[in-house]
């Protein structure tokens, strides 16, 4: 992630007066002259994160068409109906020129993908300044049978760690874990050892949900030695994460502190807004969440409670034994959907290099600024020190944030906060980029795991939930997990194993 300066931050009021340098069929900044030129009207069928709708014709809108040169003709697709209208749209070849799918375990998208509806854009992206400089884990992730259909939307690859209660540390005497084993103890004293100083038997360690099994558990793992979903064995074999050593050893572990009460009872039924509650209230100390969290614990804390003594340490680099440092992608390497191009709409090479030069264009700080904050003065301000406030979080809420989750990247900008733990938060995360373990899987193709593997794998969430409360013991597991191999995981191995074997 580049770090903003203040010109970056600024350029974004002075874009809508000053963008007209940019003019209509604007050239995007070519590596070698062949970007194209971006067209005079650009269709883009885009997901709605908000309840409103913005305006054609506000500001947003007006900023970035004036920047790009294109007028955006935005289809807006309501979050909640995302698959249903693409589904829909891939059926009846009623596309955008530019449509946004984020799905990508979709199998009508993935069908779509591969049999010709939109362009292989990888050949292309040389030619342009900031496609160009896409990282090819993020690439690597996208590509499905080893072709590129869309501009990949750029996630940061890796934003887990651990967060962990500081002032009860400091409450209890204790240092900030960086290992498993370290980790272990602040768990079990934050079960037995009173760190909130209330004399009441009330917190627990770690404080856990019902995606344990998809989430937090599995990044624990990870720490171990686990894939991400999947691994390839020494033999080129595509298998599941948690038929592997690493992750039985991993849920061994953590099933030993569930026993000694440093995991909350009730996570396998506890739902995430309840347990942003618990964490809030102080029932629990440690989370395994995305490092950007924090600062929501802590204004749901201060909003009950303005004197709160919470603290929270952002830790990054749990290592266990001698298993190098690693931090699982939750990210899919970095790549949220595709920005695909339809064949049918974009007719020709020609059309095709100016549509990507119009997200080329979207990658430059100025667009990303007016897509992230707005126009400045009008959306946020910015003081002396560079950092960003939102000025009028109705209006932002309004005009600026549909457009925040169409933004071709995440991380073109990198803004400084005065929120608690968002500037450390974002360090860290960058920090996790050289250590990530992506899903091996991600470009490779298996029409049993379309059909079967959320049925497999929900199977295998739910052995794993009776193995931690103690209704099954790891033979038991193991069990479980072996008869899924009737039930289409062999044939979902066999595939991903001979998918992997063609592309690499």
């Amino acid at each position: 992630m580049r770090n903003h300066s203040r010109l970056g931050i600024a350029v974004a009021s002075a874009a809508v007066a000053a963008v007209a340098l940019a003019g209509c069929g604007a050239s995007s900044g070519a590596s070698d002259g062949q970007a194209g030129e971006i067209p005079e009207e650009i269709s883009w069928m885009a997901v709605l994160h908000t309840p409103t709708t913005p305006d054609a014709d506000g500001p947003i809108q007006t900023a970035l068409e004036e920047y790009t040169g294109a007028e955006v003709d935005f289809q807006w697709v309501p979050a909640a109906s995302t698959d249903e209208k693409i589904n829909a749209a891939l059926a009846s070849d009623s596309l955008a020129d530019i449509t946004s799918l984020t799905n990508i375990t979709n199998a009508s998208v993935r069908q779509a993908l591969k049999s010709g509806q939109f362009w292989d854009v990888e050949p292309y992206l040389k030619d342009y300044e900031n496609l160009s400089k896409i990282d090819e884990k993020t690439i690597a992730s996208a590509r499905v049978d080893g072709k590129l259909y869309g501009v990949p939307f750029q996630k940061p690859i890796a934003r887990y760690g651990v967060i962990v209660r500081q002032d009860w540390l400091d409450n209890l005497g204790l240092e900030v874990p960086h290992t498993i084993e370290e980790l272990s103890e602040v768990a079990v004293a934050f079960t037995t050892q009173d760190p909130d100083g209330n004399g009441v038997d009330d917190t627990t360690g770690f404080i856990d949900r019902l995606e344990s099994f998809k989430l937090g558990f599995k990044s624990l793992a990870g720490y171990f030695g686990a894939g991400n979903n999947f691994v390839v064995t020494d033999d080129d074999e595509v298998i599941p994460t948690f038929q592997t050593d690493e992750f039985k050893q991993a849920m061994e572990w953590y099933r030993g502190l569930y026993e000694q009460g440093a995991v909350n009872g009730e996570f396998v039924t506890m739902q995430k807004q309840n347990q942003i509650d618990a964490v809030a209230q102080g029932k629990g100390g440690i989370m395994v969440t995305g490092l950007f969290e924090p600062k929501g614990y802590m204004n749901l804390a201060l909003s009950s409670d303005p004197n709160t003594p919470m603290e929270w340490a952002l830790i990054n680099d749990i290592t266990f034994e001698d298993v190098p440092r690693r931090i699982l992608s939750d990210t899919n390497g970095g790549f949220g959907g595709w920005l695909a191009m339809s064949t049918s709409q974009v007719k020709d090479e020609a059309e095709l290099k100016g549509m990507l030069a119009f997200i080329d264009k979207l990658l430059d700080e100025e667009a990303f600024t007016l897509m992230t904050n707005g126009i400045e003065d009008e959306h946020y301000t910015v003081d002396s020190e560079d950092i960003v406030t939102i000025a009028d979080q109705a209006k932002w809420e309004q005009e600026v944030q549909p457009y925040s989750s169409s933004r071709p990247s995440d991380n073109v900008i990198t803004f400084k906060s005065s929120t608690p733990y968002v500037d450390e938060g974002n360090q860290k995360i960058e920090e996790n980029t050289e250590y990530a373990v992506i899903d091996p899987t991600l470009p490779l193709s298996s029409d049993a795991f379309d059909q079967s593997w959320s049925t497999i794998q929900q199977a295998a969430n739910d052995a794993y939930n009776k193995y931690m409360v103690g209704q099954l013991d790891m033979a038991g597991f193991e069990a479980a997990i072996a008869d899924l191999d009737g039930k289409g995981l062999n044939t979902i191995i066999e595939e991903l194993s001979a998918s992997y074997a063609e592309t690499n």
